[in-house]
């Protein structure tokens, strides 16, 4: 059996993005492991263990036993505890040991997709901390999702731009829309018969309207509006570092042109991050 054709575009996105991150780093100096990112507290080499140890525990690998510093100021619940094991055991590790884990970490894992013949359907437990579970098509979206994000971490932290308009990037795109209705209608709280369009420009182009209606709930389509409630102008890069909470809307707001109701697209803004 071969994988499933639902189950490639996420296997190729993730295999895009994850390789291009082994690109990254493979030469990069001592130094530059030790650079800040947009991801509070952690540095490149806190990035990278990141996406090790949840690639690791994709494999089934059990999880480090290893207790944290009391003293991490951006650990501040259970979920952050537990994802800042996999990156605190990996803190005193060189570059050497960084870009070789990472490197024979993606040859397992890309073996283990090739041999993938569940159905997308099946449902797998996710690894982060919780016991629910998730179709393996879905797991499969978020993992490629959590690469791109950190591998535009990285290449903001080493100013080495790219792959915006990757097969990543276009599903990460998807994966961010989907939850546009709920923060302008829910989250934001805009009144039924509000449309708020996102005009986005860049590497990905795209316009979504996002309509309220008469109960409240929004949908989303790529139709124009007329006469709009409030209308927003960016580009991809600074919509994608908002809505990944990468960025405060008042740090980019010269990237960011509104029109219309700006009481609602302020709350709209102030709402806009959907990962933690």
């Amino acid at each position: 059996m071969t994988v499933h054709p639902s189950l490639q575009p996420a296997i190729d996105a993730w295999t895009h993005s994850i390789e291009s991150v082994n690109e990254l780093v493979r030469l990069l100096a001592e130094s530059d492991w030790n650079r800040a990112t947009e991801c509070p507290g952690w540095s490149v080499r806190d990035v990278v263990s990141h996406i090790i140890g949840v690639e690791c525990e994709m494999l089934g690998e059990p999880r480090p036993i290893h207790t944290l510093p009391r003293d991490l100021r951006h650990v501040t619940d259970e979920f952050s505890r537990y994802i800042e094991v996999q990156v605190d055991v990996r803190r005193c590790h060189t570059a050497l040991e960084m870009s070789s884990e990472l490197d024979y970490t993606i040859i397992r894992r890309s073996r283990q997709l090739r041999n993938e013949h569940r159905s997308p359907q099946t449902p797998v437990r996710w690894p982060l901390g919780t016991t629910a579970e998730r179709t393996l098509e879905r797991m499969l979206t978020l993992r490629a999702f959590d690469v791109w994000t950190h591998e535009q971490d990285l290449r903001r932290a080493l100013g080495m731009p790219g792959n915006l308009d990757s097969p990543a990037a276009a599903l990460s795109r998807d994966f961010l829309l989907l939850a546009l209705p709920k923060v302008v209608a829910q989250d934001a709280g805009a009144r039924p018969g509000s449309t708020v369009v996102f005009d986005v420009h860049g590497p990905l182009e795209f316009l979504r309207t996002v309509r309220v209606g008469p109960q409240g709930k929004g949908t989303l389509d790529s139709s124009v509006s007329l006469g709009p409630t409030v209308t927003f102008a960016l580009d991809w890069e600074t919509y994608a570092r908002l809505a990944c909470g990468r960025v405060r809307p008042e740090a980019v707001a010269d990237r960011i042109k509104v029109e219309g109701d700006r009481e609602l697209a302020d709350a709209v803004l102030r709402e806009f991050a959907v990962t933690p």
